[in-house]
């Protein structure tokens, strides 16, 4: 989490009588506790947490990638468990239909009527878990619902619960049997991150915790709070200079000679959006430069296309990005 101490800067007021930097301590305190309750439960890195309150708070989904038990799972459920709302798991399975997940129309005999049955995607919060073990058709299914938080069923438009977020695992290890996400549909996913291996110490805490059943994440915060902090975040203020350092990021993406395709003007927004949360939660009105480079990599990796013959990884390339972006003061 960044730990600079806030500077003088103008910000507007979010509502009348009180300033914009009051109600941004109030969400990151309200932040704070939610990922208190999460470490109760996941031993994992302190910003993997934050990461992951920073996707839900920034109206964005998040892509879990990393190799098979390491808590990516754990790290999901426990999250929408930290919340008092609705949440749904989605195994993913190469026999999964789009159904499955969105609902079908069932006959009812008695009344000759046709009605909607909806599918788990109804829900605040839903875990798509190893997302990659089903097809292209199926993953589909959630586009529409990730990108306009909507579903459409047989020529009527049905809107999604609020707050919504797609929360996806999938294992990088294995190949057989899988199908890898399109572009189009990473570009969906606001954070891209792994959970990492643990410590020598923190595995014998994940042993300490296990020994008599993992604990259980209990909720600490209602659905309409996280509704509320999503609005705080959509009001704190982006300077010029912010905005115009984020575009320049961009273009260093799309001037690297590894890239085939750099950070799109979409993926620029959802930076924009991930910084405005995570200065929120460092108890800001107000982005600064380090709020954009130090989610940068989370935000804009998994978005890039490289060359074939690319001899850095994406990761690499939003770090040379960053290094040769001029911060503006």
């Amino acid at each position: 989490m960044n730990t600079l101490a806030p500077s003088e800067h103008t910000v507007l007021d979010f509502t009348i009588g009180t300033s914009g930097n009051t109600i941004a301590r109030a969400l990151a305190h309200d932040a704070k506790t939610i990922a208190t309750e999460i470490q109760r439960v996941v031993v994992a890195a302190p910003q993997t947490i934050q990461l992951s309150i920073l996707g839900l708070l920034a109206e964005g989904h998040i892509l879990l990638e990393d190799v098979p038990g390491v808590g990516k799972t754990l790290l999901g459920k426990t999250l929408s468990g930290a919340i008092a709302c609705d949440f749904k798991r989605i195994q993913f399975t190469p026999d999964l239909l789009p159904t499955d997940i969105t609902g079908t129309t069932v006959f009812d005999m008695k009344n000759s009527t046709f009605n909607f049955v909806q599918g788990p995607i109804f829900s605040n919060i839903v875990l798509a878990d190893e997302i990659n073990r089903t097809g292209p058709r199926t993953q589909a299914a959630l586009l529409e619902a990730m990108a306009e938080h909507q579903v459409s069923i047989e020529g009527d438009v049905i809107k999604l619960p609020s707050p919504f977020m797609v929360i996806a695992t999938q294992n990088l290890s294995e190949s057989h049997g899988t199908f890898p996400l399109p572009d189009s549909q990473k570009d969906r996913f606001m954070i891209s991150m792994g959970m990492g291996l643990p410590s020598p110490e923190q595995e014998v805490e994940i042993l300490t915790r296990s020994q008599y059943g993992m604990p259980e994440a209990a909720p600490v915060i209602s659905a309409e709070r996280i509704v509320e902090m999503r609005e705080t975040v959509k009001r704190v203020e982006v300077d010029a200079k912010i905005r115009q350092y984020i575009v320049k990021l961009a273009g260093q993406t799309r001037s690297n000679s590894a890239v085939r395709n750099g950070l799109s003007p979409r993926g620029g927004a959802a930076l924009q959006r991930a910084a405005q949360a995570w200065a929120a939660m460092d108890g800001r009105a107000f982005v600064e430069p380090q709020d954009v480079s130090e989610i940068a990599v989370y935000v804009i990796a998994h978005r890039l296309m490289m060359q074939p013959a690319a001899s850095i990884s994406a990761q690499d390339a939003v770090r040379s990005a960053i290094d040769e972006t001029k911060v503006p003061s």
